[in-house]
């Protein structure tokens, strides 16, 4: 993945400044988004995945993982159980399509984790399928890459008094996506988390910014979404009453023209 355009001028600005963060005039950037700025805004909603975090398939923590499991899956088969690089190919990988799935309607993932050990011909217990998705998620825990401006920003945010969320597409149970963002430290500087799987919803259905926007307390008009999808992050908030911008830090290609853009979290500040 691309890394992080940083902005190495940003600094705080003095108490009682319109703009909270103190931008050299010299700087370009200084400029570059005056049709951008967004006064009045009391809460940011960040995506997660490619906005203030990235990963890398942990292919090799995980076949470790599957390898410490097979005798329990033995067990529970009474038969021999494939190798571990056959399941990641057969049970784990097929399971990315729900990850990036465009429906608005999300799963359950453990349903859909059982039928993917199903459809390999292997039929387990809920409770071993459960350790094993657990240990598959703490895989991705180790794997995750705080954007170097991620805290920086959520720290700056918090300490001008404007609220800041996560609104996520994620379909993993709850309680382990609530896990990964703790030990990363992202959950120590937000003020509300609502992911897709708490809602039964996914982005952009309204159902599932209603919820982000409920749980940070802030009306939809004094809200800027921040993430790196323009139909999920840019069309579906705008839709609800949101303002919104993509970020690219992270993403292949640009947005299409017209659709306002940053290049990096740091510039965040500049808007507002």
């Amino acid at each position: 993945m691309r890394s992080s355009s940083r902005h190495p001028c940003l600094r705080p600005g003095p108490p009682g400044s319109p703009n909270l963060w103190a931008v050299p005039p010299a700087d370009p950037l200084a400029t570059e988004h005056q049709d951008m700025r967004m006064p009045g805004i009391e809460g940011v909603l960040f995506d997660y995945g490619r906005t203030l975090v990235t990963f890398d398939y942990p292919t090799d923590d995980l076949l470790q993982v599957l390898h410490r499991f097979r005798p329990r899956i033995e067990a529970a088969l009474g038969v021999s159980a494939p190798q571990a690089d056959a399941l990641l190919h057969e049970v784990l990988l097929p399971m990315e399509s729900f990850v990036s799935s465009t429906s608005e309607d999300e799963v359950d993932y453990m349903d859909v984790y059982r039928e993917s050990w199903h459809n390999a011909g292997m039929r387990l217990p809920d409770g071993l399928l459960y350790e094993i998705l657990d240990a598959e998620q703490r895989c991705w825990d180790r794997a995750v890459r705080v954007d170097p401006d991620a805290i920086p920003l959520l720290t700056w945010l918090g300490q001008g008094g404007i609220k800041r969320g996560i609104c996520s597409n994620a379909p993993f149970p709850p309680e382990m996506m609530r896990r990964q963002v703790e030990s990363n430290g992202i959950a120590g500087n937000v003020d509300a988390i609502v992911f897709s799987s708490e809602v039964s919803r996914r982005k952009p259905a309204p159902e599932v910014y209603r919820a982000a926007l409920a749980a940070l307390g802030t009306r939809a008009e004094r809200t800027l979404f921040v993430g790196d999808r323009v139909r999920e992050d840019y069309e579906g908030p705008q839709s609800v009453g949101m303002r919104a911008v993509v970020l690219t830090a992270h993403t292949e290609e640009p947005p299409p023209a017209g659709i306002p853009a940053i290049r990096s979290l740091a510039e965040v500040p500049s808007l507002l």
